[in-house]
């Protein structure tokens, strides 16, 4: 199949390259883990609601919270310091891997560098353009990072894949001629980046102060998509030049923009677990999402058609921190019951059940803000405010079992849900995973009653959302 679809040359140009389809694996596997990690976890500061890992940029740009917290801690130290302070001392990529492994997850994307253009492998361009050692196997940890998870993600089924900045806040190449950094580090340092550590997701960022062009995406593009070694694997991403994203790539990247849907183009949304990509050691626990609202998350994801990329943020040392690991945890208990659901399915002609209500409820965003937090699933499911309907299921379904699922992110209390425009056949085989008992099914006219079992904890050990299973049912 692989050589059938990706047989054809892509042209330098989005009319061409628009036409290669996404890989199947990665419509497939639904789950990612995006990883922060660089310079920035040492100071691990933002103002609540903000980016960590734009730590420099603030530092720089007056931001008074992110001063006074350097000025507190650091005195007056540069922020290139903080790269002896990055030691990676605790790293132990074999357990990082296990954990993204049982978390369900089937990629991860590692931020390669950043917008401070810190690199986790050992890039020539980055010391040479710096004027000084600033890559991890030249300063600070004095290792491959990079290397050292991809080799230890290739020993499990989760497929390795990085993040990329195009640009770089301060490199003084970029700082000036844009058009020489391109040429002389950018694009030297993404070719080696695909040939050397052969990635399935490349995701690039940081594209937004020029145009594709000046960024040679296209032509970059269809060198990774006709030369490179993972030619046929590839998955990339829309962030390739300024008024890009959205229009063309792969796939679409809303960035904490629950309510964006794309019906016509495969997307992934990505999003921390708190307000911050990098580690940001000023959020509380309140600040992080529940178990049952990434979980929720994820089925909405999946349900219209799409990806989630669920952000951790380890620390200098190489930590993940306790509730990041936790909250990884929580979500593979639920796909290791659940997980047919999500896994090899595809957005079904109902998204979605309302109940009775208003559906246009909005994110609460602080002014000005893009980021909506996770609460916004919960007021769509379980906790709405008043006058306001919920997404009684979400619907994903398997294409190629003819199986439909439907999936509750509430356990009715009178056991009973009526799926709407769903008269099942007779033949169609009804159950409840995770629960022994099968329910009871009458279909009236076009809708079907399922009256479930009583509720049993015991059937429920990660009760974050509850699927039926219709088999023979979707076509």
């Amino acid at each position: 199949m692989v050589s059938v679809v990706f047989s054809q040359t892509y042209q330098p140009n989005w009319q061409s390259l628009d036409k290669r389809p996404v890989p199947q694996w990665y419509k497939d596997g639904k789950f990612g883990i995006f990883i922060h990690w660089g310079v920035y976890a040492v100071p691990g500061f933002a103002p609540k609601g903000n980016y960590s890992e734009w730590y420099q940029h603030s530092l720089e740009s007056g931001d008074s919270a992110t001063v006074q917290y350097h000025r507190i801690n650091y005195n007056n130290m540069s922020y290139y310091k903080f790269a002896d302070r990055f030691t990676a001392d605790l790293f132990k990529p074999d357990e990082w891997a296990q954990l993204f492994e049982q978390s369900g997850a089937k990629y991860i994307v590692l931020t390669s560098k950043h917008h401070d253009g810190f690199a986790l492998w050992p890039s020539k361009e980055a010391t040479r353009d710096w004027g000084f050692a600033w890559n991890a196997a030249e300063t600070g940890p004095h290792r491959d990072l990079l290397g050292d998870l991809f080799n230890a993600v290739r020993k499990t089924s989760v497929h390795p894949g990085m993040y990329y900045s195009l640009y770089e806040w301060y490199n003084p190449l970029w700082k000036k001629d844009h058009k020489e950094y391109v040429d002389k580090h950018m694009l030297p340092q993404a070719k080696e980046l695909i040939n050397t550590y052969k990635p399935d997701v490349f995701w690039t960022d940081g594209e937004w102060d020029e145009s594709d062009t000046t960024w040679r995406a296209t032509e970059f593009l269809s060198w990774a998509y006709n030369e490179s070694a993972v030619k046929n694997t590839l998955v990339t991403n829309d962030r390739w030049g300024r008024d890009i994203r959205f229009k063309h790539g792969q796939f679409f990247t809303p960035e904490y923009q629950p309510e964006l849907d794309f019906k016509d183009h495969y997307f992934e949304e990505s999003r921390g677990m708190g307000f911050s990509y990098g580690y940001n050691r000023n959020e509380d626990v309140w600040d992080y999402n529940t178990p049952q609202s990434l979980v929720l998350q994820l089925v909405d994801k999946v349900s219209r058609g799409g990806n989630f990329l669920l952000d951790i943020g380890p620390d200098e040392h190489g930590k993940i921190p306790p509730i990041m690991q936790e909250r990884l945890q929580q979500i593979g208990e639920w796909m290791k019951l659940n997980g047919e659901s999500i896994y090899n399915t595809v957005r079904w002609k109902h998204v979605e059940q309302w109940s009775e209500g208003k559906r246009d409820y909005k994110p609460v965003r602080k002014e000005g803000d893009f980021k909506a937090s996770g609460d916004f699933m919960l007021k769509l499911t379980i906790d709405p405010d008043p006058g306001y309907a919920v997404k009684q299921v979400f619907y994903t379904y398997n294409s190629t079992t003819n199986t439909l699922y439907a999936i509750l992110p509430v356990y009715p209390a009178d056991k009973k849900i009526v799926l709407k425009d769903i008269a099942l056949p007779a033949q169609a085989n009804v159950s409840l995973l995770s629960a022994k008992e099968k329910p009871l099914v009458k279909t009236t006219g076009n809708n079907t009653t399922i009256t479930l079992p009583a509720y049993n904890p015991v059937n429920f050990k990660a009760p974050y959302a509850f699927v039926i299973k219709i088999e023979g049912y979707g076509k």
